[in-house]
């Protein structure tokens, strides 16, 4: 595959930004023309990075509405679109983009890929949305050349719920770490006392409330103890933390509020341990790639994804879902470590990350599926 022009499609220039600039690098290094396709938002600034990429603004793209004049909107935008840019092959990202971007590539005839980078809130949540989505996968997802899973278990559910045809859907680690910038640097902590942190979106499904109520549990028996929380509230997200409950949060003096940040390296740097308590809906949390690859142990839910990451006892804890107590349990343990053996499984966690979550590793293997796919396409053509 040589000199194609390849659309990538997202609900998100942040999307965009935070994960797939990887593969838009390599794309552009192996002789491609990038075409992004995505709304625009302050993370446009990528483009100024990579000025061999054309970025397409996206209009009608309304990421959390269920209203269906606007997905139909959003349709006849993608359709107008891809025709115009007649693209070779189309790489998908988000719900979205996977069902009506397959939708608009299937009436063009242009091959697609779809990325399930997670299931997604509608899928982890009971109810007349998550029976939509279930029969708009159903109809779309085997329209397209591949889809590809960013974890085993995701795939599998996929499979068993008839969502995939036979031979099309493969699964990849997450959308890789750059390791040569997340890797520890200088000697691991060893101040006074254990500092949990949480990075993340601040979304309900990602466990924020129960990081929040272990928190206020664990400080009624060690005072030695401090709970950071790094993100943002996400306006539109059906699963977004009100402004009433943070405000609540963080006038507790123990709980560290420090906003949303695009430097999430400084937080890992001066944290013992980061929690992600996630419900599910994760494809493999960057955020857990990039701690182990800091050499920082994590403690998450036994969920896919989650658990692919972190060996529990060995680079981590694995606990139960919302389960506030298993999560004090597992801080307990965790602060009753010495220092060599928090050393230790750090650097337990950055070995799995380099055999497993290395950007180079991962865009070989999702360049290979690209790749693949358009030399398919053109055999059958």
């Amino acid at each position: 595959m040589k000199g194609n022009r390849i659309l990538i499609v997202a609900n998100t220039t942040w999307n965009i930004y935070n994960f797939r600039l990887n593969i838009v690098r390599k794309l552009i290094a192996e002789g491609h023309e990038v075409i992004v396709l995505a709304p625009v938002d302050k993370y446009i600034s990528y483009t100024e990075m990579l000025r061999e990429v054309s970025h397409v603004p996206m209009h009608q793209m309304r990421r959390n509405s269920i209203n269906p004049v606007s997905d139909l909107l959003l349709l006849f935008e993608l359709i107008r679109l891809y025709r115009k840019i007649k693209p070779d092959l189309i790489l998908h990202y988000t719900v979205k983009c996977n069902i009506y971007g397959g939708l608009a590539a299937r009436y063009l005839g242009i091959p697609s890929i779809a990325v399930v980078s997670g299931v997604g809130h509608p899928m982890i949540h009971k109810g007349w949305l998550n029976t939509l989505v279930k029969s708009l996968y159903r109809i779309t997802l085997p329209w397209h050349k591949k889809v590809i899973f960013e974890n085993e278990d995701d795939k599998a559910f996929f499979d068993a719920a008839g969502l995939t045809r036979s031979g099309q859907s493969v699964s990849i680690k997450g959308c890789g770490v750059n390791m040569d910038y997340f890797k520890p640097v200088g000697d691991w902590r060893n101040g006074k006392g254990t500092t949990f942190t949480f990075v993340g979106r601040l979304i309900y499904d990602k466990g924020v409330r129960e990081f929040i109520e272990a928190a206020q549990l664990i400080r009624k028996k060690h005072t030695n103890v401090q709970f950071w929380l790094v993100g943002d509230i996400d306006e539109g997200n059906p699963s977004s933390v009100s402004n009433e409950d943070l405000m609540y949060w963080i006038r507790d003096p123990y709980i560290h509020y420090h906003g949303a940040t695009d430097h999430v390296k400084a937080f890992f740097e001066n944290s013992d341990c980061i929690v992600l308590p996630s419900y599910r809906g994760e494809g493999l949390p960057k955020v857990i790639m990039e701690a182990m690859a800091m050499e920082r142990p994590v403690i998450t839910t036994d969920t896919p994804g989650c658990r692919e990451a972190v060996v529990n006892g060995v680079t981590g804890y694995l606990v139960s879902v919302q389960n506030t107590e298993a999560i004090v349990k597992a801080m307990e343990e965790f602060i009753r470590l010495d220092h060599k053996s928090r050393m230790e499984m750090g650097k337990q966690g950055r070995i799995k990350a380099l055999k497993e979550f290395d950007e180079k590793i991962i865009v070989e293997q999702l360049y290979g599926y690209l790749n693949g796919a358009a030399e398919n396409e053109k055999s059958t053509a």
